[in-house]
């Protein structure tokens, strides 16, 4: 059997209970590199293999899941985060599919949740935004026609960009040419969960001066929007005049 399990955005305590089972149970883990915490490896049981993919590829990878299969192993497929979210799982699936070879996947806690906890800062707020278009910078790869950034931006509401603090002056223009102002609240939260966890509030338009400032290249997330003032209204969840299924309203 292949596990594919989301190790979470990096702190090793924040992989689930389940995905945390199946790794001290796997015989093989096939993690991938430097995005995956290595201190999850240390609850491995012994002899189990662990082999980083980072130099890998995807027919290198299903290679050493039939050649576990054949050998009746528990294999894990380490992802970091939550690995439906950029995490090239689905060529796997179907790989496997095509091979008869059954996988079960474990979801994870995904960087973007771990990057609001960095910020103390809630990405749905009454009255500022009721959505978060999850997305990336197109760069070496493309994005599909439909979903470039600016038109995206259009929308104004919460942003969380993956893969892109490399390409921030095409995304601050990208950013501006949707809607967003100049001074729209901002952040770069780098390496979210990990002892090396740092955050840099900005605005828009100083997002690629305020990476070039403190030398972040990747492995952070940029984060765009009013979430991060503090202009909200109340939530009606929690209003006493409010009434719903569980609670009524005082009267006026």
């Amino acid at each position: 059997m292949i596990y594919f399990i989301g190790a979470g955005p990096g702190a090793p305590d924040l992989i689930t209970v389940r995905g945390a089972r199946l790794l001290a149970e796997a015989d093989l883990i096939l993690y991938a590199g430097s995005l995956v915490n290595p201190a999850l490896l240390d609850g491995k049981k012994p002899g189990c293999t662990v082999r980083d993919t980072a130099s890998m590829t995807l027919e290198e990878v299903l290679s050493a899941m039939e050649e576990a299969e054949a050998r009746n192993f528990t294999t894990v497929r380490l992802h970091t985060g939550d690995p439906s979210l950029y995490g090239a799982i689905q060529e796997q699936m179907d790989a496997l599919d095509a091979r008869g070879i059954s996988y079960d996947v474990t979801p994870g806690v995904s960087a973007f949740s771990g990057a609001a906890a960095a910020l103390e800062a809630e990405y749905t707020l009454p009255s500022v935004s009721q959505s978060v278009i999850i997305t990336r910078m197109a760069g070496r790869t493309p994005v599909p026609e439909g979903e470039e950034l600016r038109k995206l931006a259009s929308h104004g509401c919460t942003m969380v960009l993956f893969l892109s603090t490399g390409l921030l002056e095409r995304v601050e223009e990208e950013l501006l040419a949707g809607g967003y102002a100049p001074d729209t609240p901002a952040a770069i939260v780098y390496k979210a969960t990990w002892p090396e966890e740092r955050v840099f509030r900005c605005t828009v338009s100083t997002l690629a001066s305020t990476a070039r400032a403190h030398h972040i290249t990747k492995t952070a997330l940029i984060t765009v929007g009013d979430f991060l003032g503090k202009d909200y209204e109340r939530s009606k969840l929690y209003d006493p005049d409010f009434t719903h299924g569980c609670r009524q309203g005082r009267t006026p």
